[in-house]
C-alpha cells in the first residue's frame, strides 16, 4: 500500500483581484492558487522577513547611534521588502519597479558608505553625486529597455564592487600586518612605551584579529546563503514545468518546499 503524507490538492486558480499581469517577469509559482488577493502567495509572504529585519536594523541604528547612512540603508532595505511584497502580490509593473529599483538604490547607498569611509567631505560629495547620477541612468535606461536581465546585471556589478571594497577596507583597517602606517608609528614609539602600553598595544592587535575572524565568518556565511539562493532560483527557472508537476503531485503544504524563488 502506498504511503502518502497528509495533504490537500491545489485548488484551481482564482480570478485575481489584481489581474491582469503587467509585470515584465512572472515567476514559477502558479498565480492566485491560494487567494485572489495575492498572485504568488509564497513569494509574497517570504518578503515579510525583509521587513522584520529592516525594522530590527533601524531600531539598532537608533539605539546605538550608528552613522545616518546605515539608518538610511535599512530604510532602503525596508523599501525593498515592501516593494517585493507588493510586486509578488500584484504582479504589476509599477510594483516591479519599486521592488527592483529599490534594490539598486539601497546598494548605491551601501557603496557610498563603503567608499566614503575615512575620506574627506569633498570626496564624499563627489562620490554621492556620481552614485546618484548612476542610479538615475539605471532607472531611465531600465524603464526604456524593460529587460530584467539589465537590472540583474546592474545589481550584480554594484554588489560585487561593494563587497570587494568592503573586504579591502576591513583587511587594511583591522589586520595588524596590513596597518602599515600605524604599525610603523608603533615601532617608532616602541622604545618609549612602558610595559603596560606594549601589552595594551598587543591586546588591541589580538582584539582586531578576533573581530576580523568574526567578520570573515559573516561574509562566508552570507555569500553561501546568497549563492545558494541564487542557485535554487536558477533551478526554479530552468525546471519550472517539472516543479509545477511535482508540487501538484505532493499537494499542499509540502509543495511549498519546491517554491524555489521563495527560498
Amino acid at each position: 500500500m502506498e504511503l502518502r503524507l497528509p495533504s490537500w490538492s491545489y485548488s484551481p486558480s482564482y480570478t485575481g483581484y489584481w489581474s491582469p499581469v503587467t509585470s515584465t517577469i512572472n515567476w514559477c509559482e502558479e498565480d492566485y492558487y491560494a487567494t485572489p488577493y495575492a498572485a504568488e502567495i509564497v513569494n509574497t509572504l517570504t518578503n515579510l522577513m525583509f521587513v522584520i529585519l529592516a525594522f530590527k536594523g533601524i531600531r539598532n541604528c537608533t539605539q546605538h547611534g550608528h552613522d545616518t547612512v546605515f539608518l538610511v540603508a535599512f530604510v532602503g532595505y525596508l523599501l525593498v521588502g515592501t516593494g517585493s511584497f507588493l510586486f509578488h502580490a500584484t504582479l504589476k509593473y509599477p510594483m516591479q519597479l519599486v521592488d527592483e529599483l529599490s534594490m539598486i538604490y539601497t546598494t548605491c547607498l551601501m557603496n557610498y558608505a563603503t567608499f566614503s569611509y575615512s575620506k574627506s567631505r569633498q570626496y564624499g560629495f563627489i562620490l554621492a553625486l556620481a552614485l546618484v547620477s548612476l542610479a538615475i541612468f539605471i532607472t531611465l535606461y531600465y524603464h526604456y529597455l524593460q529587460d530584467p536581465a539589465f537590472h540583474q546585471l546592474a545589481y550584480a556589478i554594484l554588489t560585487a564592487v561593494m563587497l570587494a571594497r568592503s573586504m579591502y577596507v576591513m583587511e587594511f583597517s583591522l589586520r595588524p600586518s596590513l596597518r602599515k602606517t600605524e604599525e610603523n608609528f608603533k615601532l617608532l614609539r616602541r622604545k618609549s612605551m612602558t610595559a603596560d602600553q606594549k601589552e595594551s598595544s598587543r591586546a588591541d592587535d589580538r582584539r582586531n584579529t578576533k573581530i576580523l575572524t568574526t567578520m570573515w565568518m559573516l561574509i562566508v556565511t552570507g555569500l553561501t546563503i546568497f549563492l545558494s539562493g541564487f542557485g535554487i532560483w536558477q533551478l526554479d527557472n530552468i525546471y519550472c514545468s517539472d516543479l509545477r508537476h511535482w508540487r501538484r503531485e505532493l499537494g499542499l503544504p509540502w509543495g511549498i518546499v519546491l517554491e524555489g524563488h521563495g527560498w
